[in-house]
């Protein structure tokens, strides 16, 4: 017969046991004894999986017990419990008693152990008994039923990306790419210098700038999109390594189903059970493709950062939002903070992908150690990425004027005109214009004229920016 875990030891704790012995947990606490190891054993960072994952994992609880439920292995009113009580879970109601440190170790043993404990606890709290008895519902026993830290923890991962990219990412990168496509119908008919390698290039009008930007952006996103497909086969029912062992031959397929309807995403048992097991090759595609997106959100925030750069003696075609004084010492200052924190931000995704890709590599046999980083740095680009592009659309973009006079002076005194009058006097005296006319501080057009190359005529027809874009 099941022994009750609890014993009063003093007002603040109690004694709880695990197969290792006795330990000392907080009286209020749900969890029991292995995850009040694991708090002690990885004191590391003070960081949590977040709290889409913890709801990962009471999506999955909540969805074994009601497949184990239907298959005849486990007693209805316990898993009416468990189901009540993981469902608490997934609305966030016991977030507080996820205490384990993200860079744990085990690939996610505490993690999953503290989620079973948790609602074992509460589960027999429902049934009449006592925080943390497990007389009445056994973390491993009942919770755990048909599962393994080596299926839960990566099933959890791939759900909790999979509703983050759907719900929190997605669509804050299509509202950023509606937003510039608006800066480009706004803006198609201002015609800019363009620039190669920071030099003088042939023009551009910003319709086409701003496009380029959503385009570019359109790619990523769908990129990620498709990465989605991978993230939705999750390996329930494989237990752990692959077999199923000790699970109902129905278990997965009905587990997986419920956490489809519960989640209202098209979840699906894996292709192949034992290749799930062994790698995390959807968080690993995932984490590229964030990558990516970082990437193209760099190039589009420095380019705003040096296109606004002045406002006297920078480039200043573009004004941005100010938001924020921009120096402790130099009075009216403003600095392009919000770009600035969009490009940190990327940083740090990049650095993610770079541990992703590192964690992957310890894949060994059936199961990879390393799956609770990898977890966590996804799920970590994804929300910064979420919040760092709403920040970037609603403070930065959205706000963004172009200073149609600046574009027209510097676009007038670009000595990449001459690269029109190619068809007219060949590459060589091209170049010597281009080349004149910045030595004497002209514009080409100046410099055709005097040298009665092209008529003023000539030169207005020649040298139109209309016609050169």
């Amino acid at each position: 017969m099941k022994t009750r875990e609890v014993e009063m030891m003093t007002d603040a704790f109690r004694i709880a046991r695990d197969p290792l012995g006795e330990v000392k947990v907080p009286k209020e606490a749900y969890y029991g004894a292995q995850t009040q190891r694991a708090v002690e054993n990885f004191p590391i960072s003070g960081q949590r999986l977040p709290r889409s994952f913890i709801r990962a994992q009471g999506i999955i609880k909540a969805s074994a017990a009601k497949a184990n439920c239907e298959v005849g292995a486990l007693e209805e009113r316990v898993a009416k419990a468990i189901i009540q009580a993981a469902e608490e879970v997934i609305e966030g109601k016991w977030d507080d008693q996820f205490v384990v440190d993200a860079y744990q170790a085990g690939a996610g043993t505490s993690q999953n152990m503290n989620a079973n404990e948790v609602i074992a606890s509460r589960s027999s709290e429902i049934l009449g008994g006592e925080r943390g008895d497990i007389s009445l519902v056994h973390p491993n026993d009942h919770v755990n039923m048909a599962q393994s830290t080596n299926d839960t923890i990566h099933a959890a991962i791939n759900i909790a990306v999979a509703e983050d990219i759907q719900h929190r990412l997605l669509g804050e990168v299509d509202a950023l790419i509606t937003v510039l496509k608006e800066k480009a119908e706004t803006y198609d008919n201002v015609i800019k210098a363009g620039r190669t390698h920071l030099q003088d290039a042939v023009p551009i009008r910003y319709s086409q700038v701003f496009g380029g930007y959503a385009q570019s952006l359109a790619y990523a996103r769908d990129n990620i999109h498709g990465c989605l497909d991978y993230l939705y086969e999750i390996g329930l029912g494989g237990n752990a390594v692959g077999t199923g062992i000790n699970a109902h031959p129905d278990y997965a397929r009905k587990a997986v189903s419920d956490v489809a309807r519960r989640t209202q995403l098209p979840f699906r048992l894996p292709k192949d059970r034992f290749s799930f097991m062994q790698n995390t090759g959807a968080a690993v595609r995932v984490s590229h493709a964030l990558k990516e997106l970082a990437i193209h959100l760099i190039k589009i925030s420095s380019d705003l950062r040096l296109l606004s750069s002045g406002p006297r003696t920078g480039l200043a075609e573009i004004r941005l939002p100010a938001v924020q004084p921009g120096s402790s010492i130099m009075p009216g200052k403003v600095n392009p903070v919000i770009p600035e924190n969009m490009y940190m931000i990327c940083a740090q995704v990049i650095g993610n992908d770079t541990v992703v890709t590192t964690a992957a590599c310890e894949s060994q046999l059936e199961i990879n150690a390393m799956m609770p980083v990898i977890g966590y740095n996804v799920l970590n680009s994804v929300t910064l990425l979420g919040n760092g592009i709403k920040v970037f659309r609603e403070r930065c973009v959205t706000g963004l004027e172009v200073d149609r006079d600046q574009c027209a002076y510097w676009l007038e005194r670009s000595t990449a005109l001459a690269t029109v009058l190619n068809p007219y006097m060949g590459y060589e005296r091209a170049s010597q214009i281009a080349k004149k006319a910045y030595q004497q501080g002209k514009t080409v057009r100046e410099v055709v004229v005097e040298e009665r190359l092209l008529t003023e005529e000539e030169a207005e027809r020649i040298l139109n920016p209309e016609h050169l874009v």
